[in-house]
């Protein structure tokens, strides 16, 4: 749906006294979420690292960035299309992957790839997903889907989940580079709370054979502390075993629930990652690769020379590094270091139709949003994330227009002044 037919149809509800059901102003729509998820969960997904500064700098500084508009341009037609890995898009816009989706909304992952596969948006698969990648696939037909890994300590798993992957038609793998350790996340450490030890989050793992191997060769000497026996600790035991895919007693006199989180805790992350890791995936998938998390010149072009088909510049929403550099303000270095040879995509800080703008004016192909879906599912579930998309694309669509440009390829550096910080 294009802005102005977007803007009709709300405005029309209007005139009968309807509203919208998902709240369009972002803070708003963050507000509405809060009050619909537990404190727990809505911690764990708002959270910034530390003090919260790059979470902060993410937003504030698309704002030191401002659109010059042209006038007297005919764009009564717009194009938003653009294409990326030789599939043509509705608009450069994608759902960056966010874990643990089931915090939000019961349906979790299948809820928004039914979203996104209806508004003809690409969804990139979660690694720390609530619904395996299949199911996920089966929901989205044939609507375009990547998959984004964390390098696991297992390069059979690696494998293996790139293998999945492939076979359920995503099209490209996104490597996420920027959590081989686990961030400072005060909101989360505050409440004491990591949703992966009561078994959230790791359906990719317990639906994996690989995975299921590892849990059976386990050593019964546990690497991870054992809670003290109380009451909660046997809640987090019950969880753990209800996330399980088996039924609950099965589960609980196997103790492969308890393994299972065991051991995603010994092998999800991998700290002595390197560039002399990338040739082993590379070798084993036909699929594009895309390495996420990306800040610096140097390693995107480092990226390309090995191989690499594309690059998202990304600082996980802010939630690794504590005054990281706000990834607008690492666009153009990545971009000019690239010179046009892969695409490159961006994330973190995306609240509307003129941040994307802005980031396709600095030479991004495309952005991808993370919180702002995620909201739109917990306050309505598989019709809020449409909402939200429906909203940034025709946010998007108004802003060009309204800035004198009729597609893509007309947005350039030339549409924007940087001010003063």
């Amino acid at each position: 749906m294009a802005g102005p037919e977007r803007l009709a149809s709300i405005y029309l509800r209007g005139v009968s006294g309807g509203r919208p059901s998902v709240p369009v102003e972002m803070d708003a729509l963050e507000r509405a979420a809060e009050r619909a998820m537990s404190p727990q969960a809505f911690a764990y997904v708002a959270a910034g690292a530390g003090n919260e500064t790059t979470k902060r700098a993410n937003e504030e500084s698309f704002g030191r960035w401002r659109i010059v508009p042209r006038m007297l341009r005919d764009v009564s037609r717009r194009d938003l299309s653009t294409e990326i890995f030789g599939r043509r898009i509705p608009a450069p816009l994608l759902l960056s992957p966010v874990g643990v989706l089931e915090m939000a909304h019961r349906d979790a992952d299948a809820a928004v790839a039914r979203a996104a596969a209806a508004e003809g948006v690409p969804m990139i698969f979660s690694n720390q997903a609530s619904v395996p990648m299949e199911a996920c696939a089966e929901a989205m037909g044939d609507a375009t889907r990547w998959f984004q890994l964390y390098w696991s300590s297992s390069n059979e798993l690696v494998e293996s989940l790139a293998g999945r992957a492939e076979a359920c038609g995503c099209e490209a793998i996104v490597v996420t580079l920027d959590t081989t350790l686990l961030g400072w996340r005060s909101r989360d450490l505050a409440m004491a709370y990591l949703p992966f030890l009561r078994g959230k989050g790791i359906a990719q793992y317990t639906s994996d054979p690989v995975f299921q191997r590892l849990i059976a060769d386990a050593s019964d000497e546990r690497s991870t502390p054992t809670p003290r026996p109380n009451l909660a600790a046997l809640g987090t035991l019950i969880q753990v075993i209800r996330h399980y895919p088996d039924r609950f007693w099965p589960a609980l006199r196997s103790g492969k629930a308890r393994r299972a989180v065991e051991r995603f805790v010994e092998i999800y992350s991998r700290p002595s990652l390197t560039w002399d890791d990338l040739p082993f995936l590379r070798e084993r998938t036909k699929l594009p690769i895309v390495l996420k998390g990306i800040l610096h010149p140097d390693d995107a072009r480092r990226a390309i020379d090995a191989g690499m088909d594309g690059i998202l510049v990304s600082n996980h929403g802010g939630r690794q590094v504590d005054g990281a550099i706000a990834t607008i303000e690492a666009l153009p270095g990545v971009v000019g270091a690239v010179e046009g040879r892969v695409p490159v995509l961006l994330d973190s800080g995306v609240r509307g139709g003129a941040d994307m703008f802005k980031a396709l004016a600095l030479g991004a192909s495309a952005v991808c949003i993370g919180r702002p879906y995620l909201w739109g599912l917990a306050v309505g579930g598989e019709a809020g994330v449409r909402e939200v998309i429906r909203n940034y694309v025709a946010d998007f669509d108004l802003t060009m227009g309204l800035a004198g440009c009729r597609s893509i390829e007309e947005i350039g550096p030339e549409t924007l002044i940087r001010t003063p910080a």
